[in-house]
């Protein structure tokens, strides 16, 4: 069974490509062209680069890791394999505050530019 992303809460530190998503929340899913297990793979592959990062939990088609801040502040970053849509959901949030300055969207759309370039 696949597991769904968490949905965002109010607060405007969550970023989700969940169809669900409120406007603030809302960030576009990264898309692939080919092989769904091959970019899976490689996404997995960009998030364990990730400095501060360490993957928690990871399956064919999911990827929970937590991502500290410079600060020692943990994020949780959920990716989800949706082969027939030939996209990889996201959502980034922090687990602690009301506001996180855009870091989450930063951290996606870097992933997203790294994901397209590789």
């Amino acid at each position: 069974m696949t597991k769904e992303l968490a949905s965002c809460r109010f607060w405007p530190n969550c970023v989700s490509s969940r169809r669900d998503a409120a406007a603030r929340h809302r960030i576009e899913p990264l898309n692939f062209s080919g092989d769904p297990v091959a970019a899976f793979a490689k996404i997995k592959t960009l998030v364990e680069e990730m400095p501060r990062t360490e993957i928690v939990t990871a399956s064919e088609d999911y990827l929970h890791a937590v991502c500290r801040t410079p600060r020692g502040f943990a994020d949780d970053l959920e990716l989800r394999l949706d082969a027939e849509e030939s996209a990889i959901h996201v959502r980034s949030a922090s687990r602690l505050g009301i506001g996180d300055f855009g870091v989450n969207r930063k951290r996606v759309e870097a992933l997203r530019q790294r994901f397209q370039s590789a």
